[in-house]
């Protein structure tokens, strides 16, 4: 029997927007011995790919490693340090999914509620709307915004109930019901965020990549409105879904895990 260990990252493997550390190498090592690797998360390849430079550099983890960005609807393997050789199995394209038309009324209405964000208290820094082929990320505070600028935000935003993210997930969700912009799911993506794409998109999807095998969720964002949810309560049912508090109870539940797997065989 094939096992798959699926991981988000940020929050799940490293803290948000930082890299992978090397203290989680020695138990990925010992994961790869009975299971193959995957990393879904809702960033772009680009930036994934740099979280987990350091894996590229063991081996053992390497030829087990699957990277899956933009919620799995891209999938890359296997990775390798040199960009040339690393291959992209499969992607799906947003815009041909909701037509173009569709697609414009987003953008626009993604601009119109910028520019709403924009009269808010905080700084501003970077691009706002990263489209990555298959999702949406919009960023009110900037996708470039500094580290302290970040914690800001995150401390304002959870200060109240329902926080200021909430609100803007509700009013988009209403904007795009009323504008008829149907068949999408809308998300809070990591600290700062929004991940905007269609529906059945969500990271539910990486798992058609591994039809033959049987698999596990580590992830940090599993309750209403996180972008763990859908694959947490689907691989829930069978135990084989953990939320983590962060990568030292990663460290944990991947230990876990391994000996889940040995008791399979």
């Amino acid at each position: 029997m094939k096992h798959i260990v699926l991981f988000d990252m940020d929050g799940t493997l490293t803290p948000p927007r930082k890299s992978l550390e090397e203290s989680l190498i020695p138990v990925l090592e010992q994961l790869a011995e009975v299971a193959e690797i995957g990393i879904v998360t809702g960033s772009n390849h680009d930036y994934l790919k740099q979280q987990v430079g350091v894996l590229l550099n063991h081996s053992k983890i390497r030829k087990k490693l699957h990277l899956l960005p933009c919620n799995g609807t891209k999938h890359y393997y296997p990775p390798s340090n040199n960009y040339e050789e690393h291959k992209l199995i499969s992607e799906v394209s947003m815009i041909e999914k909701l037509g173009r038309r569709k697609f414009t009324q987003l953008m626009l209405l993604l601009i119109e509620q910028q520019a709403n964000f924009s009269n808010e208290r905080f700084p501003l820094t970077g691009h706002f709307i990263d489209y990555r082929g298959s999702t949406i990320n919009w960023c009110p505070i900037g996708r470039n915004a500094q580290a302290e600028d970040r914690q800001f935000f995150v401390d304002y935003d959870n200060s109240y109930s329902p926080t200021l993210r909430e609100n803007y997930l509700k009013r988009l969700r209403h904007y795009t019901d009323l504008k008829r912009i149907d068949g999408l799911t809308i998300k809070l993506g990591g600290d700062t965020s929004f991940d905007i794409f269609p529906e059945g998109w969500d990271k539910t999807f990486c798992l058609q990549h591994f039809p033959e095998h049987t698999h596990w969720f580590v992830g940090d964002r599993c309750g209403a409105n996180g972008n763990d949810k859908e694959i947490y309560d689907l691989l829930k049912v069978e135990d084989k879904a953990f939320e983590t508090s962060g990568p030292d109870e990663t460290r944990i539940l991947i230990g876990l895990i391994i000996n889940g797997i040995k008791n399979t065989y």
